[in-house]
């Protein structure tokens, strides 16, 4: 993997979206196989398995996969900066220093995410005439997203 500096641009809107909805179809799946085993388990320690009758609350079920999300995403900013979407979109976050985010950063930007998303996804369309590119999820954790260039490997 490049260096990542801050000399490269960061990405436009559409690329980043294109990796949001790559990393939904993997979070999804995800989501549900934890809220699923979350449900085993509490129906084999509570023995409701036998009354055929466990209903998991729904905010349990909320913050399980909240959770779930959180984890994934900074799973993977913490360890290089990159979730598979990004992977595929060549798009890197970082911190002010140019590294990948610490955990707490991480999850402080998926919270933020959140204000980003609420009014209308404003947060995200700020990136448009931001004059750092930047949404308000970057501004708010201190994180910025990198364009990486591409693979100089020649293609065989």
């Amino acid at each position: 993997m490049p260096d990542p500096s801050p000399t490269f641009p960061p990405p436009g809107l559409p690329r980043r979206l294109a990796a949001l909805v790559y990393d939904t179809l993997l979070v999804i799946p995800l989501v549900g196989i934890t809220v699923a085993l979350v449900l085993l388990t509490v129906a084999a320690l509570t023995g409701a398995a036998e009354d055929h009758n466990l209903v998991l609350q729904p905010v349990w079920v909320q913050l399980t996969g909240a959770l779930c999300v959180i984890g994934f995403y900074t799973a993977f900013w913490s360890k290089g900066g990159q979730t598979l979407g990004m992977q595929a979109w060549r798009i890197q976050v970082l911190d002010g220093e140019g590294n990948p985010p610490h955990p707490a950063r991480c999850v402080l930007r998926c919270l933020a995410a959140l204000v980003s998303l609420a009014p209308a996804g404003l947060g995200y369309w700020w990136m448009l005439v931001d004059r750092e590119r930047r949404s308000w999820h970057d501004r708010l954790s201190g994180t910025h997203l990198v364009l990486l260039p591409k693979s100089s490997r020649s293609k065989s």
